[in-house]
């Protein structure tokens, strides 16, 4: 069901939320799953916890109500972006056309599973939700560069651009994921356009030339199970 955008809470501090915002929202109706990440509200709970030591599973509620933060500010620059808590609010958004804008608290705090700490963040989120339904393709857009190919989820792990949970839950979703960088919008909306045109992955990692750069291989010995 749709492709997951995950944009990056960097980008509010980048100055370029709006424009790909602007791009999910032309492109995306339909189609386009927004997971957004926790930015500057969830730095703020990384030294709130510094400060005042509690514990990771505590930090860890707080970063998904962060996340849902930085939600409310998507919305506000995209109000035609339709919030939504669980799956069936969000096949109600695209059936209607819209595009959907995931709040993850509730599906998250009701999953035993997920470990509660810094080892899962926002990019490790998107790529549950991406499995949790049934999403034929998982784009990070980020602030920071991307390395240069080929890359992987490890990769990306090992150099801090995900966190170290995100192959695990990457291999798990079983389909193409891609990176998008600074001024590679026009890459996002290529993806967007052609996502009714991609089959859900049998196998972890398959290239994906729709979004810059292709992460992971069926064939590579980094393609296995490690927000910005």
């Amino acid at each position: 069901m749709g492709i997951i955008v995950k944009l990056g809470g960097s980008l509010a501090a980048a100055g370029t939320l709006h424009r790909w915002l602007d791009v999910v929202v032309a492109q995306g109706g339909g189609r386009a799953i927004i997971v957004p990440g926790g930015g500057e509200f969830a730095d703020g709970v990384r030294a709130a916890q510094k400060r005042l030591r509690f514990s990771d599973r505590t930090a860890h509620r707080m970063a998904l109500l962060a996340m849902q933060q930085y939600a409310l500010l998507v919305q506000e620059l995209a109000p035609a972006l339709r919030p939504c808590v669980d799956e069936a609010q969000i096949a109600v958004a695209l059936a209607a056309g819209s595009v959907a804008l995931w709040l993850p608290s509730p599906m998250v705090e009701a999953d035993p599973a997920i470990s509660e700490s810094w080892d899962v963040t926002a990019d490790s989120l998107a790529a549950w939700l991406a499995a949790r339904v049934g999403a034929t393709q998982l784009v990070l857009v980020k602030s920071a560069p991307a390395p240069d190919a080929p890359l992987s989820p490890e990769r990306l792990a090992a150099l801090g651009l995900v966190d170290a949970a995100f192959p695990a839950y990457a291999a798990k979703a079983g389909i193409p994921v891609a990176y998008c960088g600074p001024g590679e919008t026009a890459r996002l909306g290529e993806a967007l356009r052609g996502t009714g045109h991609v089959l859900p992955s049998t196998k972890p990692y398959r290239h994906s030339r729709d979004c810059g750069n292709p992460v992971g291989d069926p064939g590579s010995p980094l393609a296995r199970a490690r927000p910005k």
